[in-house]
């Protein structure tokens, strides 16, 4: 039997390869597709990602790893990094690109930025792969609104890479995105972790999409749409909580 985990490795892989190419923003404008993404990913980020993370802190409550017992709120420390990293990572971005800069310094600080920015979703999706052999004790429609979900993120992620670094991204950037899920999927296959370090790795990831999800997915005032937004957020809630 084919692992679910497997499949939506190479679904999401998919994802990262082709879809920026996928003419969605000549059928629906860029604004409203963006707004109702952010309220997709949100929605599941408060229904699904935040009780994991409870069910991670019951985990680790009663791990042996060393210093967990000295830490109240274990996962929420985990996630809390997470957050810093990738929002560590997003002021580099703002401050390479920064109008004081030269144009060459601006051109030279955006693609270093860039393979730093390359490099940390490399490895969240590796996490991500590594994660997804969890889900071969879930239904199958688990599989489909949490593909539908990871995939609306990591499409708004691809489109926000290859707005400043365009031939970068298609030449190299993408097909790494698309090796770390896989390779992560693979190191799944091959080796596990205890529950207690996979719920302190899931922790790391959700802070992580936690801050991808608030700073790029819900547009600026300018590029934004609450219909879409709070369209999505109700459409995604309602199939969550009818599971």
């Amino acid at each position: 039997m084919v692992n679910p985990g497997l499949i939506l490795a190479i679904a999401l892989a998919l994802v990262h390869g082709f879809a920026t190419r996928l003419p969605i923003f000549s059928i629906i404008p860029r604004f409203r597709w963006i707004s109702f993404a952010g309220g997709v990913s949100l929605s599941y980020v408060f229904l699904e990602v935040f009780p994991e993370l409870s069910h991670a802190q019951e985990e680790l409550q009663h791990s042996e790893i060393p210093l967990m017992e000295y830490l109240e709120n274990h996962v929420y420390i985990m996630a809390l990094l997470g957050l810093m990293v990738f929002y560590g990572l997003n002021l580099l971005a703002l401050r390479a690109t920064s109008p004081q800069q030269s144009t060459f310094s601006t051109e030279h600080n955006s693609r270093t930025i860039f393979w730093i920015q390359i490099t940390g979703f490399a490895l969240l999706n590796v996490i991500l792969g590594y994660l997804l052999q969890d889900l071969s004790e879930h239904s199958i429609l688990d599989c489909i609104l949490f593909f539908v979900s990871v995939a609306l993120h990591l499409f708004i992620i691809d489109d926000n890479l290859r707005e400043h670094q365009s031939y970068l991204y298609d030449k190299l950037g993408r097909w790494l995105l698309v090796g770390a899920i896989i390779f992560g999927a693979i190191i799944g296959r091959l080796a596990h972790l205890n529950e207690a370090a996979i719920a302190l790795v899931w922790s790391f990831l959700a802070g992580s999409i936690i801050l991808n999800v608030l700073h790029r997915e819900l547009p600026n005032e300018k590029e934004n749409c609450f219909g879409s937004f709070v369209g999505g957020a109700f459409l995604f809630t309602i199939l969550l909580l009818s599971m």
